[in-house]
């Protein structure tokens, strides 16, 4: 059977009009044609979030945190809070983290990773354009009713299916994110799992600051908030592991290659 032809840039246009989950996949995924694609390494970063979503599941019914439907309600709301927290955590993180790998490099490499964080950057305005769709479309300060008003009924229908794909668009964007984080395997394949250590000790400070799940005894939730970075750490070791392994090394990256 022959392959099938890849589509024009007319036809992925119109798809992500139609579809904007696909448009999310364009959007989040790293897409550098010689980006190198370790099977494992995808993986490892789909089971770092999924892993992390059921340690959460089973800490809140081990512990009694959902006894009906409405503390259920609450829970999945916390859940998309804290992811949505995370991802802003790590947006606040990636320039640093970034900025120093770029400072890091040598030569014309700084240059060059530059250039392929725009499409992290993009990754970044595309996912607060479409979280800023739900307060244009349901705020109720005089500033977006006035909008509102101005714009009439057809204006606002318009309004409600944007804001319907935006929906769809920003829930799988934040999963890809965190998945992908921001797509930073497009800047270097090292970049990732540094960022993702990061963001997880990060993510363990909030929450000890905050005093998360103050209705669990004091070890359980000392355990869990540490335990889920330390976790992290180790799966974010060996993917870097693993990278060294196909010649990807933190001097390979940050000094150019002599002839």
């Amino acid at each position: 059977m022959p392959p099938r032809p890849e589509p024009t840039r007319r036809q992925r246009i119109l798809r992500c009009v139609r579809n904007p989950f696909y448009a999310s996949q364009q959007v989040f995924r790293p897409s550098r044609p010689d980006r190198l694609v370790d099977p494992r390494v995808g993986r490892l970063q789909l089971w770092r979030t999924l892993l992390g979503i059921a340690a959460w599941l089973w800490f809140t019914i081990t512990y009694g945190l959902v006894s009906d439907a409405g503390d259920a309600e609450a829970a999945i709301s916390d859940r998309f809070n804290q992811s949505w927290i995370s991802v802003l955590v790590l947006m606040c993180t990636f320039p640093v983290v970034v900025g120093a790998f770029v400072v890091a490099a040598r030569g014309p490499l700084k240059r060059l990773y530059l250039r392929r964080s725009l499409r992290s950057l993009g990754a970044i305005v595309a996912l607060m354009a479409s979280m800023a769709m739900f307060p244009l479309a349901v705020a109720q300060d005089p500033v977006t009713q006035g909008f509102r008003d101005f714009i009439g009924i057809p204006g606002k229908v318009v309004l409600g299916v944007l804001c319907l794909w935006s929906l769809g668009f920003a829930l799988y964007g934040i999963g890809l994110s965190l998945v992908h984080v921001l797509r930073t395997a497009d800047i270097h394949e090292l970049v990732p799992p540094c960022l993702a250590l990061v963001l997880s000790w990060e993510m363990a400070l909030i929450d000890l600051i905050t005093g998360a799940y103050p209705q669990v005894p004091l070890i359980a939730r000392v355990v869990f908030i540490v335990g889920a970075p330390a976790v992290i750490t180790a799966m974010s070791v060996w993917e870097i592991r693993r990278l060294h392994g196909h010649g990807l090394t933190l001097r390979e990256a940050l000094r150019p290659s002599t002839p």
